[in-house]
């Protein structure tokens, strides 16, 4: 069986478009199959610039698209037309426009102008395209079959643009981060260490975002960005195979907050209470603890994970429904089975199952709580023989159907 060949993208000092062909360049893209490439683009006026520079001490390589044009704004339209009229193979073409149509998309809602209408200034030059196409062809040449990205930095403070001043991340990137629910961050930098041509090939290419998978690691590379930093400006990328069938790849990671409150004072009739409204918000997970407290009072942990969004409805009910005084917040992060929910025919009736899996085979089913409890109270049988049944079942359901 062929090694799955994955590429993990290392963001701590943010992402560009220029710096992504650097890296590539870097593991053994040849400059010249690059070229090769962006030439079938049939575009007029520009030239790569390929070189080795280092930043903080560390060698890397950069990528500068050197053009003749000004800044001239491009309908999305426009672009498209440019992608669809080359000699490109059509995988390129395909991924190439989906970037490029994802772009126009969140700066038509960042600016509330319809797509059709929407002049691309930055972003519509030809350094953007070149970056778009560059990127998706050097993922085939290289013959990536997953790619996956670290948290990402984002850097803090403002950004120049045709509009003015904009807050970084700048609305397009934020919009595509967003919506690819990528983790990210922000440390004491003063610069745009995102850009939106960044945001869009990365979250476009990237199957994850997490920790470096398992792998065996065949190749580093850097790319370079062009930023003076206080730390170094380079975007490294770990070229590898998987390990096994079931690698941690196949997992989830996904940041969130673990709120916690220590109680010594409440009724313990209202713990349950209090669960439930956390629930009902979006806590992912609520859980009590018995401890003992300050001259060995007994107590009780309160502990809440919750994802970020809801972070702040979950501390204000937390001390709103309790009697504590303070809480403690951590960030966290977690990794989760991909698992999806199917519903499966028992002789009691249906019921809904989740079922988690990871690298090609079945981890864990399991049915769920409230589809066997109203199943249950209906046939007014136990509740434990309803859920045997439905486990039974699924596991006979899913490995058939393999």
């Amino acid at each position: 069986m062929k090694s799955m060949k994955i590429l993990y993208f290392d963001c701590f000092s943010g992402i560009s478009g220029d710096m992504i062909l650097g890296a590539l360049v870097d593991i053994g893209l040849d400059p010249s199959e690059l070229q090769a490439e962006l030439e079938k683009l049939r575009l007029d006026g520009w030239r790569l610039e390929v070189s080795k520079v280092s930043r903080q001490g560390l060698t890397g390589t950069q990528v500068k698209v050197i053009t003749e044009e000004a800044q001239a704004p491009r309908k999305v339209s426009e672009i498209l037309s440019i992608v669809d009229n080359s000699s490109l193979e059509d995988e390129a073409k395909s991924k190439s426009k989906a970037i490029l149509e994802r772009i126009g998309e969140v700066e038509s809602k960042v600016h509330g102008q319809p797509m059709p209408e929407l002049h691309l200034h930055e972003l519509g030059s030809i350094d953007t395209i070149i970056d778009v196409v560059g990127a998706v062809t050097s993922i085939i040449r290289l013959q990536i079959d997953k790619a996956y990205s670290s948290f990402i930095h984002v850097g803090k403070g403002f950004v120049n643009s045709h509009h003015g001043p904009l807050p970084v991340p700048a609305p397009a990137t934020m919009e595509l981060l967003t919506s690819a629910k990528a983790p990210i961050y922000g440390k004491d930098i003063e610069a745009e260490l995102v850009t939106p041509t960044g945001a869009a090939i990365l979250t476009y290419l990237v199957d994850g975002f997490g920790s470096l998978p398992t792998m065996h690691i065949e190749r580093t590379g850097y790319g370079a960005g062009t930023k003076n930093l206080p730390t170094p400006n380079l975007l490294r990328v770990f070229l590898g195979t998987q390990i096994s069938d079931a690698t941690a790849s196949d997992y989830v990671e996904e940041s969130c907050v673990t709120i916690e409150a220590n109680i010594d004072d409440m009724n313990p009739e209202l713990y349950s209470y209090v669960m439930d409204k956390l629930f009902q918000i979006g806590a992912l997970d609520v859980y009590m603890v018995p401890i003992y407290m300050k001259k060995n009072r007994p107590g009780m942990l309160l502990g809440v994970l919750a994802r970020e969004e809801t972070a702040e409805a979950v501390v204000d009910t937390v001390l709103t429904e309790t009697t504590t005084l303070g809480i403690r917040i951590h960030d966290t992060r977690r990794k989760v089975l991909p698992r999806e929910e199917v519903q499966v025919a028992t002789k009691y009736g249906d019921v809904k199952v989740k079922v988690a899996k990871a690298g090609g085979r079945i981890i864990n089913v399991s049915p769920e709580y409230e589809s066997c409890r109203v199943l249950a109270e209906k046939l007014g049988m136990p509740l434990k023989e309803v859920y045997q049944e439905a486990l039974r079942v699924a596991y006979r359901q899913q490995f058939q159907s393999k």
